[in-house]
């Protein structure tokens, strides 16, 4: 039996596509240092860390099912990690929270990698469709066309937009409605083995894992040319039969 041509690339985004450019210490010490602060990247970086874990665990997915949304989450995500820094001025924390959210729209804040544009073209040119899929809020779109990627994509599904996020084949089967053809004409791209390798691949779509920096054991991997060290092996790898 032919296998069924592929149409659509799904996408990732985050450490995918693209990826800070700098750390959450060094972004927020240097607004608090606007603002009059002087603070310790570092331990701004330590305790965004406790203040990130909370949340997600207590509120996943920005809150959504708790009457949240991605600015109200993030807004107390980082009241919280400066408050964790000594910061207690509630103006000041509230001032903070929205410039940094808003910071994080634009392109000085995210490193597109070397290989993205060229990919999303490449991929362009076999004739297939491009979708990202991503556990991101809504400011996404706005980052991605200030970095000047929107334009490469069909249609945008954040986890913040669907209600759900990766690892919930929820997400994927929304992105699938939206390509309006079978899961096997469609490949998904993501740097997570769980939310994008694994979850993509149970319903069948021909998942592939971004690993540039070799995290992952090679036979978890299965097709072995499903693993990629850099997306430049990507075109190619979508030219072969799908296993």
């Amino acid at each position: 039996m032919r296998a069924a041509a592929l149409k659509w690339v799904l996408w990732d985004v985050k450490d995918t596509l693209l990826k800070v450019r700098f750390s959450v210490g060094e972004q927020y010490c240097r607004e608090a240092e606007r603002m009059g602060l002087s603070l310790n990247p570092v331990a701004v970086n330590s305790a965004f860390r406790q203040a990130y874990k909370s949340y997600s665990s207590r509120y996943p997915n920005y809150g959504i099912g708790q009457g949240l949304n991605g600015h109200s989450w993030w807004t107390a995500v980082v009241k919280d990690t400066f408050s964790l820094c000594g910061v207690q001025d509630s103006a000041l924390l509230q001032t903070l929270s929205n410039s940094l959210y808003h910071n994080f729209c634009n392109a000085q804040n995210w490193e597109v990698f070397n290989d993205s544009k060229k990919v999303l073209e490449g991929c362009s040119s076999l004739g297939l469709k491009l979708g990202v899929v991503s556990n991101f809020d809504n400011r996404l779109e706005t980052i991605l066309k200030s970095c000047d990627l929107l334009s490469h994509f069909s249609f945008l599904i954040t986890s913040e937009q669907a209600g759900v996020a990766k690892p919930s084949l929820l997400i994927f089967e929304q992105a699938l409605q939206k390509c309006g053809v079978s899961a096997a004409q469609v490949a998904h791209v993501g740097d997570h083995y769980i939310n994008d390798y694994l979850s993509s691949r149970t319903l069948g779509i021909h998942g592939f894992l971004l690993d540039r920096d070799n995290k992952y054991d090679r036979s978890e991997v299965v097709p072995k040319g499903h693993r990629l060290n850099s997306l430049e092996e990507l075109p190619s790898r979508l030219q072969q039969p799908m296993d």
